[in-house]
């Protein structure tokens, strides 16, 4: 079990927390006013006791998703000039990978271990950051919102990962990520999502919500992340087998998305039990957003509350880049480019 820290809190709230989406950050809202959107003729969703207990834990905690520190991404160079001071960077990439070369002082563990290594094998609140990275930035921003939801404030995920240290793993990574192979099929109609029904029914058993938040944050640290990222692939050679929800701007969204997927807005649907409920309990979501760290992010939440989530490797990059390039100005996308690399040193 994680070390627990307290937070004091006078008011109990279902909806209590939001997404931040793909343009990092945003203004706080207020639960209140979600909840009082909600119309007297639209149905009530059912809601489990221990979702409602682990709702108020997370606002106890901190509210994380409802915070300016959402999402906690940060750069290589912040990252390379802070390699002397008081920070510890965690590698989750596999053993030979951290072998074969690794960012100076950076220790290697794997995904499954983080847990008893925060509880037994550092004290995490003596480090200003502790750095997460990996391949390409998205398992290292899923693991960091776990433990931003824990309660660990001082946990961050390096952007673009190791592709961004230096064009090494940029080649393997990211650069070979880039694709533009299904942008002529893209769906522009706006599809309208289903009535509020039901959230996955949670049954750790525990009857505090500290209790169902810890057994919910230690078997999703035993699963793994086997089932964390999901390719454009998979999703588009059958999108109709997925609830594909789609968390970028609405322009961005009308302008061309993954066939049939829903538009969440970014900063009003994690926490608002009302929004939360449109999503189906028993079929596998796919969250993208134009990097596919912001999705990890909300991964990280929806398989909190029992969602079978996953993230879109490389999010829009992986099928639109492209299209991304040319409207970089329009829509102001951010694509990935040679100016996201740098040619920061290994060790082996």
């Amino acid at each position: 079990m994680f070390n627990k820290i307290v937070y004091s809190s006078s008011v109990i709230l279902l909806t209590v927390l939001l997404t931040a989406g793909c343009k990092g950050k945003k203004q706080i809202n207020n639960p209140d006013t979600a909840a009082a959107a909600i119309t007297e003729t639209a149905p009530s969703p059912v809601i489990g006791q221990e979702t409602i207990l682990l709702l108020n834990d997370l606002k106890e905690r901190g509210d994380y998703v409802n915070s300016k520190e959402y999402p906690s991404l940060i750069k290589a160079a912040l990252v390379y000039d802070g390699l002397s001071g008081k920070n510890l960077v965690i590698d989750l990439r596999p053993s030979s990978a951290f072998s074969g070369g690794h960012i100076r002082g950076a220790v290697n563990k794997k995904f499954e271990e983080i847990p008893v290594y925060f509880e037994s094998g550092i004290k995490p609140f003596e480090y200003e950051k502790i750095i997460f990275v990996c391949d390409d930035g998205q398992i290292s921003s899923y693991t960091t919102a776990l433990l931003r939801l824990k309660g660990y404030g001082n946990v961050f995920a390096m952007r673009w990962g190791m592709s961004s240290w230096n064009r090494k793993y940029a080649e393997t990574g990211w650069l070979s990520g880039l694709s533009g192979r299904y942008e002529t099929t893209l769906d522009t109609a706006t599809h309208e999502k289903a009535a509020g029904r039901n959230m996955p029914e949670l049954k750790t058993g525990a009857g505090t919500g500290s209790g169902v938040a810890d057994a919910r944050f230690q078997a999703l640290f035993a699963e793994g992340t086997g089932k964390v990222l999901i390719s454009a692939d998979e999703v588009f050679s059958n999108p109709s087998a997925y609830y594909v929800i789609n968390l970028e701007r609405k322009d961005k969204y009308q302008d061309g998305h993954i066939p049939g997927s829903m538009r969440y807005k970014p900063d009003e649907t994690l926490g608002f039990t009302n929004e939360m409920a449109t999503i189906p309990a028993d079929k596998t979501v796919v969250l993208y957003c134009g990097t596919g760290h912001n999705s990890a992010f909300a991964t990280a939440y929806l398989r909190l509350f029992g969602y079978d989530a996953r993230t879109l490797k490389y999010g829009n990059h992986s099928f639109m880049y492209d299209r991304m390039l040319k409207q970089k100005t329009v829509l102001s996308w951010v694509p990935f480019s040679s100016i996201d690399i740098n040619d920061f040193p290994v060790v082996k």
